[in-house]
């Protein structure tokens, strides 16, 4: 799996919202403890601080204290972080091998003649009119597909 593919369907499970729904699943104390004990140290690590709740600036003699939020956000990104890449990935990984060897019945095929998509019991092409037999010739009704 290309880094590309993971971080385009990490972004599409956040987008989705089902980071609520997995992180009050059962998986929310471990992968909370995950995310305080290993992943935040870490952080800090890098950045020198564990703890933005003290940032704060201030604007005509008004203090914004943002610190906060920003705790909240990183504190979320990586609680789904975690449960993307430990549940939701392993989870795609398994369902694709279990439906690997499941294939779709095509609903659709090409004209002879315009090479435009028309339905497979279709007698008749909408595009450029030509009749054709629903069944390749020479062919039974059921056609075996490679896996």
């Amino acid at each position: 799996m290309a880094i590309k593919d993971v971080v385009s369907g990490f972004r599409d499970f956040i987008a989705r919202g089902n980071v609520i729904d997995l992180a009050v699943a059962a998986f929310t104390g471990v992968v909370q403890a995950f995310v305080k004990d290993i992943l935040t140290p870490l952080i800090a690590a890098i950045f020198g601080k564990q703890d933005f709740s003290s940032l704060t600036f201030t604007i005509n003699g008004s203090e914004f204290r943002y610190g906060d939020l920003v705790n909240a956000v990183i504190n979320f990104l990586l609680v789904a972080a975690a449960i993307y890449f430990f549940v939701v990935v392993p989870m795609n990984h398994f369902a694709e091998r279990r439906n690997r060897g499941i294939l779709e019945t095509p609903t659709t095929r090409e004209c002879p003649e315009c090479l435009t998509l028309i339905p497979i019991s279709a007698r008749r092409c909408a595009a450029c009119g030509i009749e054709s037999d629903p069944r390749p010739s020479g062919s039974s009704t059921v056609r075996p597909t490679p896996v």
